[in-house]
């Protein structure tokens, strides 16, 4: 048994100019493709077979298996990115909305936060937008970490800051990244559905 690297949820050139079909087949053919493999290696070795990418996950906390950890919530981490992007054209509606505008005041507001916590997150990392006792709040997580280690938190958006998702595209210029990638390409039909707490769901994988 194996988990497969997923498709894209949309095609190689739909997020151009802002997230390029080079981009996406080296960040998505290569790198997320690396740490659905590595952690496929240790199926039998770990006694994996049968349980699903989240459940390996936790029974990573579980062990303190940090190399098992890594790998398995980048590959998570990965799947909730691609899901969060989308053409660009859509805009929050109904309640997420609301939240936004409780929350941040509108939906500028809240990119330039969702912004300022990519760019000033140090070194490599995710940037994310969750529910937490009921109201949108943003954080960010270091490295492979992710918010399926976090029960008190429920994932609706991320960003990945690693390196090697901007650089080809925009080089060093994180924050370039970030508000482009953030302004014009995010799917806020998948953020609101994740209203419903089951983000984690939806990154998930099973084995096959």
């Amino acid at each position: 048994m194996a988990f497969a690297l997923p498709a894209l949820p949309f095609g190689a050139k739909d997020l151009e100019p802002h997230m390029s079909a080079e981009t996406l087949e080296y960040h998505h053919g290569k790198h997320h493709k690396s740490y659905v493999d590595k952690v496929n290696s240790w199926v039998d070795e770990k006694k994996l077979a049968g349980l699903s990418l989240v459940e390996v996950i936790n029974k990573a906390v579980e062990t303190k298996d940090k190399g098992l950890f890594n790998n398995a919530a980048q590959a998570w981490n990965h799947n909730f990115f691609w899901l969060g992007l989308a053409k660009a054209g859509q805009k929050p509606s109904g309640k997420l909305a609301s939240l936004i505008e409780e929350s941040f005041g509108s939906t500028e507001a809240l990119l330039e936060k969702l912004a300022a916590e990519a760019v000033g997150h140090f070194g490599s990392g995710w940037a994310w937008l969750v529910l937490k006792d009921g109201k949108l709040a943003i954080t960010s997580y270091h490295d492979g970490d992710t918010p399926v280690a976090h029960k008190e938190v429920k994932p609706l958006l991320t960003l990945d800051v690693w390196e090697h998702a901007y650089y080809i595209d925009y080089r060093n210029a994180r924050p370039k990244y970030a508000k482009d990638v953030l302004s014009n390409i995010i799917n806020w039909e998948f953020v609101a559905k994740n209203l419903d707490g089951e983000g984690v769901s939806r990154g998930d994988l099973k084995q096959a």
